[in-house]
């Protein structure tokens, strides 16, 4: 008879065995290179994080690329950029793009280079990136850099005044490599951008923003014109000049300078707007002009000094409120489980010298679950590391902010998430969904593998018995290539990002669509 100890029948799903070990060192599942690449392109930035090297994440996503189709590249461009708000990612598929040879890959490129390529600053990051050589080229050559001409003739003055903010490459730079010509206007710009001398004809055929913004510089107790902050800041303007500017200013701006307002005693020279400004920060259809994500309010809410008026502390929490519009409603029983371990508390942009950030990955796994509680007040939410922390008190009625400020302050152990199940499984629970916040680099419990599987797994399959229609969702929020939770249609989605829009692909999977976070990307239209 063959050994019941090898060959022995378990009951349930056969669970898929392992093929890789995680970055912590724990046994894992590989993603597909399509996968992985989408996993990387909405969380990676390019920087130091817990377990890699800004380094370890270039030649990650170089590899990935290679074993990847030019159309999916494309797609996964164009989703990095317009649904997960990333910046450098995007621009470096668009640049892989650029230097691949082929016919498609131009073709593709010329397609999504207006969606990825949507502003200044990614404009700078093409550019930059084409010049390091990390893509296989030096120089724009025939293709790039008529899109680059392309993208600068299409703007009009104003527009691309507003957004030549920055530095190496600077606009003047990139005119200077691009060449462009256009009509008198774009002419005039283009030798103001890179210093030419200025004619009275050139200065008159300038843009209305560059010559009132000249014009103020030599009267600053006027008004300024409607600028990015960044021009202002290194004009050295006294607290009366600082109080026009917020009385007109627009939400971004006003989210992003509270600090800068109060540093100049604005509110005390002009204590009425204490007022204006929280009815602006709080103003719902501001919110929804502004495309306003809820990672960038807790930011605000970290970055704000506590000597910032209550009033406008308080605008914040209401626009927290009114920004979760598109968390989904999720019917049934919902556990969700934010990850709380030591790896967690890195940046969640990683590091940069002088710029990292204040948000941490835990602060983005207790915003999200947050914000899953906001919409779904039955919702139990149990903060996990190498055990959960079942006596978190977490109220339902309370804002988004405070919850996620109570939630960021657990754990900071190792990771085993696994625990999370094990104990939800113990509780007899029939759980509908189980939504887990993570950066997926689970090691703890790799020494209780049973049958080739993560223990995860093995749990996940123990849940299955009590609800043969339970799913699972692994939002994984920094860059990596595995998971502990295989891919299985219709009852595990492994879903990478941390802007709001991660919902959509959420919400569709939970109201029973089958297709995986690829199959999503695949549908993407450039």
């Amino acid at each position: 008879m063959a050994s019941k100890n090898l060959f022995r029948g378990t009951p349930g799903k056969q669970i898929p065995e392992t093929n890789t070990v995680n970055l912590a060192g724990g046994k894992a599942y590989a993603f597909s290179p399509k996968h992985a690449l989408a996993q990387f392109a909405v969380t990676g930035c390019f920087r130091d994080t817990f377990y890699a090297t800004d380094k370890d994440q270039l030649d990650t996503v170089k590899k990935l690329v290679q074993d990847v189709d030019s159309s999916f590249i494309a797609k996964t461009a164009v989703y990095a950029r317009t649904k997960g708000f990333m910046k450098d990612m995007p621009a470096f598929l668009a640049c892989v793009l650029a230097s691949r040879k082929d016919k498609e890959s131009h073709e593709l490129l010329g397609k999504i280079f207006p969606k990825v390529i949507d502003n200044g600053r990614m404009l700078r990051n093409f550019v930059q990136i084409i010049r390091s050589g990390q893509t296989g080229r030096k120089s724009l050559g025939t293709m790039p850099r008529r899109l680059v001409r392309n993208f600068l003739n299409s703007h009009d003055g104003n527009w691309l005044f507003r957004n030549s903010v920055g530095n190496d490459p600077s606009f003047g730079d990139i005119v200077k490599m691009a060449h462009p010509r256009g009509d008198a206007e774009h002419e005039a710009l283009y030798g103001y951008f890179i210093g030419a001398k200025m004619t009275p004809e050139k200065w008159n055929a300038l843009p209305t923003l560059v010559n009132e913004f000249e014009t103020w510089k030599s009267n600053k107790d006027a008004p300024p014109p409607e600028i990015p902050f960044e021009f202002l800041t290194a004009q050295q303007l006294t607290g009366e000049q600082w109080a026009k500017i917020f009385k007109k200013a627009g939400w971004h701006f006003t989210r992003m300078n509270l600090n800068t307002a109060l540093r100049h005693g604005v509110f005390e020279k002009e204590p009425e707007l204490v007022g204006v400004v929280a009815a602006r920060l709080r103003d719902p259809e501001a919110i929804r002009k502004a495309r306003v994500f809820p990672y960038q309010l807790l930011a605000a809410y970290k970055h704000v000094s506590a000597e910032v008026p209550r009033e406008i502390t308080g605008a914040l929490h209401d626009a927290m409120e009114i920004s979760v519009e598109n968390v989904p409603e999720i019917k049934g029983k919902v556990f969700v489980f934010p990850d709380v371990s030591g790896s967690m508390s890195d940046p969640v942009t990683g590091h940069r010298d002088g710029a990292t950030s204040k948000m941490t990955c835990v602060d983005i796994a207790a915003l999200f679950s947050s914000c899953i509680l906001r919409r779904n007040p039955n919702a139990r939410v149990v903060p996990v590391d190498t055990q959960v922390h079942i006596k978190s008190i977490i109220d339902p009625r309370d804002t988004v902010m405070t919850n996620s400020t109570k939630l960021a302050k657990f754990g900071g152990g190792g990771t085993s998430l696994s625990e999370a199940l094990k104990w939800m499984n113990g509780t007899k629970d029939v759980p509908d969904a189980v939504i887990f916040v993570s950066d997926n680099e689970s090691w703890v419990d790799s020494n209780r593998l049973y049958g080739g599987g993560t223990e995860m797994m093995v749990q996940f399959r123990e849940t299955q018995k009590r609800n043969s229609n339970v799913k699972m969702v692994c939002i994984d929020i920094n860059p990596s290539s595995t998971t502990q939770a295989s891919d299985s249609k219709g009852s595990i989605l492994n879903v990478g990002g941390w802007s709001d829009r991660v919902f959509d692909v959420i919400s569709a999977f939970l109201n029973g669509s089958k297709e995986s976070w690829v199959d999503v990307i695949e549908k993407t239209e450039i």
